[in-house]
């Protein structure tokens, strides 16, 4: 029996089989292209507004704003403590306030580094950001820049809280501005510094628990090994200078012993505040922080390349 012959007018194509290309009516697009610096500061906004869960759910923010109280409601109680009981100074000085709440900034770090990196990382959409203009160089620095932002903001308003509450309460303007500025200093070297390995850190893993738990734990290990190192060497007078050595482990404790020497506050004030090994300290402490600026930014181009 012979097969049944096909109808004339069926098309080669379709009886061979092959696909046919229909003109459904797309066209392509003929706006304007913003290119990538406009697609690095839409990365920028976007992982600043994530580091305080805005634009996600509500539970998100909880954290980011509770840590932000923290820093913030301390600094109005010391306000009024010095309006009330009519001080001629501040019961603590700004980049002190920063180094006795530098937990909470800590906190905060560990938390929404891997929010900004390893979210990403776990569903896979980092390809697809490089598939836009932006390279992978866009890609880390905006995402930097977003996390150094947002510890900035957690660091320097309770700073202003603290100056306008001395300005309110008639205390020096000269001395205030001065030492509001040092405040400023130690708050950016924090955000930076801090924020450099916290997102090295992030973006070693996609766990954001994983994450979460190794940049707490490296900054809180590293900072009590080196105030154990420290009690343990600083027996003699003699020693002091060699124990202080010891914080060049503790990321938190270089910034607030660098700031000290630099400006001079172990000399003007009776407080206790660390300091470095003399001046050739200050200058490691300070060249260590460089490196570790640049040789995380260093690495992170390095882990984006394999992506």
């Amino acid at each position: 029996m012979s097969a049944p012959s096909e109808p004339a007018d069926t098309p080669t194509a379709a009886r061979s089989g092959a696909g046919v290309i229909h003109d459904i009516g797309y066209r392509g697009y003929q706006g304007p292209r913003l290119g990538r610096a406009y697609a690095t500061r839409s990365l920028f906004v976007q992982g600043l507004r994530g580091a305080f869960g805005l634009g996600r759910s509500g539970r998100s923010k909880v954290l980011p704003m509770l840590i932000l109280a923290a820093m913030v409601v301390p600094a109005a109680v010391l306000v009024a403590v010095t309006v009330l009981m009519k001080r001629t100074d501040q019961p603590i000085d700004y980049p002190q306030y920063l180094a006795t709440f530098g937990l909470f900034s800590e906190i905060f770090l560990a938390a929404q580094a891997p929010v900004l990196l390893s979210r990403d990382l776990r569903n896979a959409t980092v390809p697809l950001y490089f598939s836009r203009p932006i390279t992978r160089g866009d890609y880390v620095r905006a995402k930097a820049a977003a996390m150094v932002a947002a510890m900035l903001i957690v660091t320097v308003l309770p700073l202003l809280v603290l100056y306008v509450g001395a300005l309110l309460a008639g205390l020096d303007f000269g001395h205030n501005t001065t030492h509001l500025g040092y405040g400023l200093l130690a708050a950016l070297l924090y955000s930076v510094v801090l924020s450099a390995v916290g997102l090295l850190i992030a973006a070693s893993t996609p766990r954001r628990g994983f994450g979460v738990a190794a940049i707490m734990g490296f900054l809180v290990v590293s900072g009590g090994v080196a105030g154990v190192v420290e009690a343990v060497q600083s027996g003699p007078p003699t020693a002091a200078s060699s124990a202080d050595w010891a914080f060049l482990i503790s990321p938190s404790d270089l910034v607030e012993r660098f700031v000290n020497h630099v400006c001079g506050l172990v000399q003007s004030s009776s407080s206790s505040f660390g300091d470095t090994p003399g001046t050739l300290g200050a200058v490691v402490f300070g060249l260590e922080m460089v490196v570790i600026v640049a040789g995380a930014y260093a690495l992170l181009l390095r882990r984006y390349r394999k992506i």
